[in-house]
């Protein structure tokens, strides 16, 4: 990673909004039934590290990684509904000089510009974003498929693994099949118009497969990887941010 993140306690965002408990959408997940079964909130009990690797290969069994995710209509775009969460603050980014970069185990390495990203195959969904704090919003996202930036870099057999760097510091890992699904996007516009810097300009994650907090901000690098990484002075597993608070990793819907 470009820069190893120091773990802190889960903070509160800029809204002043209490994280709220997993059960409020413990049905999107696939093991939901648990949570709702047990009164416990999976994201913070014992409970959840047990499960999840069984948790990770159920979804992994569930998810079809070609099958469509049925969209909305324009006329069903929430605008007043995404709420912005804060990780560390907006980051200052030097848009003129910005590069997305690609790396890891590809064949080709990647370091695009914002032009060169712009100039890919552009696409266009209306989904539903679904917070683990408990509320969700359907938004209109554009830009491009992640699917055509990794095909462009090339990933080599073993890769498994895809890891985003953001510019506060933030990260986060995915399934390679859930990264190259054709609704897997590197957004820049929401609602038909620039992503706003709170939203996660530049470039964001936006899919309706995962849970929000999987769908990073401001992202600069896209690392692949045959394996997970692990911190260098206790080798733990780096997951992602929150994941390594005990979120779950999968975090499909």
């Amino acid at each position: 990673m470009t820069a190893e993140p120091t773990p802190q306690p889960p903070i509160p965002d800029d809204e002043g909004l209490p994280r709220r408990s997993f059960l409020q959408i413990a049905g999107y997940t696939a093991f939901g039934w648990i949570a709702g079964a047990t009164g416990l909130t999976l994201l913070e009990s014992p409970l959840n590290k047990l499960f999840e690797p069984v948790n990770q290969k159920v979804e992994e069994l569930i998810f079809r990684p070609q099958k469509l995710i049925p969209e909305f209509p324009k006329s069903a775009i929430e605008p007043d509904q995404l709420i912005v969460n804060s990780f560390r603050g907006n980051p200052v980014i030097d848009l003129a000089n910005f590069r997305l970069e690609v790396t890891g185990e590809v064949e080709k390495p990647l370091s695009l510009s914002l032009d060169a990203v712009r100039q890919l195959p552009y696409k266009s969904m209306v989904i539903r974003h679904v917070c683990v704090e408990g509320w969700a919003a359907i938004v209109e996202w554009g830009g491009v498929r992640l699917s055509d930036i990794l095909q462009m870099a090339q990933p080599k057999s073993g890769a498994r693994y895809v890891y985003f760097d953001s510019a506060d510091g933030y990260f986060s890992s995915w399934d390679l099949a859930s990264a190259t699904h054709p609704q897997t996007l590197l957004a820049y516009e929401k609602n038909g118009a620039p992503i706003p810097l709170e939203n996660g300009a530049p470039l964001r994650l936006a899919s309706p497969l995962k849970l929000g907090y999987k769908q990073s901000k401001w992202v600069t690098r896209i690392l692949v990887t045959n394996d997970f990484l692990r911190a260098p002075q206790n080798q733990q597993l780096m997951r992602g941010y929150w994941e390594d608070f005990g979120y779950e990793w999968y975090a499909g819907l």
